[in-house]
């Protein structure tokens, strides 16, 4: 009898621990959808004003006062002449390509003032992920070429996978000369835990409708003509890969660079992977005497409860998400 009470001690306690566990990932994903919900803030900074206010500085010390202010006198009517806009906008991109979100605000909101003058520059950073996600993400920027906006997008670290069909979109393609660039491959991979099921004596069933509706599994027996149709997917994905790239880049020998491998900046300019080897900062230092440049950001206003619910709730479904099956640019 002691042993049957200390048993169900413990199994009082394990139902406490998962029913207190389920209530926290609950409290953690309402906090996340309350997030998600609430609206964000486009904010725009005057990036020519910036770096006007830092060039009168250096030349308040480099020159005799006289000279100074016949230069502040020339930049004064320089100002008064109209200039057209660059609109300069960040994508750090995420495995789930999440920030295609504040994107599509961005670009949205650059469409409602921008003409044809004006230009785009996105300083693009990211290695790809899911293929749904980095498929709105190129479609997003589509937008502006639509629209007859000019885009020009600067690699400085890596645009690689889902990053480089982003990339392959714009107008003019900058790299930096060590930047990661091209990968242009698809790839999945999921662990199987049938063996350690079968070997605990435990069953794992699944139901379906349609011969191809799962067809490779976490946890059951993986057949030849499963994997065999998963594999034409992925196929049949890295053609319209392909295909896309083809129809931005014209000039690039697809099947050449088409093999999921990367290249340095040098290397991609061989490969015309890239237009021009330049840095973000260089080329924005370059616009500076030609057009206004202008910050574009959006983002949402988050407390510190926002922040630990949505982070905890994104720890819980990633894990399962990673978990499951997924094709990755």
């Amino acid at each position: 009898m002691a042993f049957l009470y200390e048993y169900g001690i413990f199994l009082a306690k394990v139902a406490t621990l998962v029913v207190a566990f389920a209530i926290v990932v609950a409290i953690m994903a309402g906090a996340a959808m309350k997030t998600r919900q609430r609206k964000g803030q486009l904010s725009i900074t005057d990036l020519s004003e910036a770096y006007q206010h830092n060039q009168q500085l250096l030349q308040q010390q480099l020159m005799d006062k006289k000279a100074f202010k016949k230069w502040q006198k020339a930049q004064s009517a320089e100002k008064k002449q109209p200039q057209p806009t660059l609109f300069v906008i960040d994508f750090n991109g995420s495995m789930d390509a999440k920030e295609t979100d504040a994107l599509r605000e961005e670009i949205s909101a650059i469409l409602a003032v921008a003409t044809t003058k004006d230009e785009v520059l996105l300083k693009l950073e990211s290695g790809g992920g899911v293929v749904h996600g980095y498929g709105l993400a190129a479609s997003q920027l589509d937008r502006l070429k639509q629209q007859k906006i000019p885009l020009t997008i600067a690699v400085d670290k890596v645009a690689a996978s889902g990053g480089y069909m982003m990339a392959c979109v714009a107008d003019k393609l900058l790299a930096a000369p060590f930047a990661i660039i091209g990968s242009i491959g698809v790839i999945a991979q999921i662990p199987n835990f049938n063996k350690l099921l079968k070997k605990n004596d435990v069953d794992f069933e699944q139901f379906t409708a349609g011969e191809f509706k799962r067809t490779v599994t976490l946890f059951g027996e993986n057949t030849a003509k499963g994997r065999e149709k998963f594999q034409q997917e992925l196929e049949e994905t890295h053609v319209l890969f392909k295909d896309f790239v083809s129809q931005q880049r014209p000039v690039l020998d697809i099947d050449k660079v088409a093999t999921g491998e990367h290249w340095f900046g040098y290397q991609a300019l061989a490969l015309a992977l890239v237009d021009q080897l330049q840095t973000s900062d260089d080329y924005l230092c370059s616009m500076f005497a030609q057009r206004k440049v202008l910050q574009v950001k959006f983002q949402l206003k988050k407390g510190l409860a926002d922040k630990l619910g949505a982070g905890g709730a994104s720890f819980a479904s990633g894990i399962w998400q990673n978990l499951q099956q997924r094709r990755w640019w």
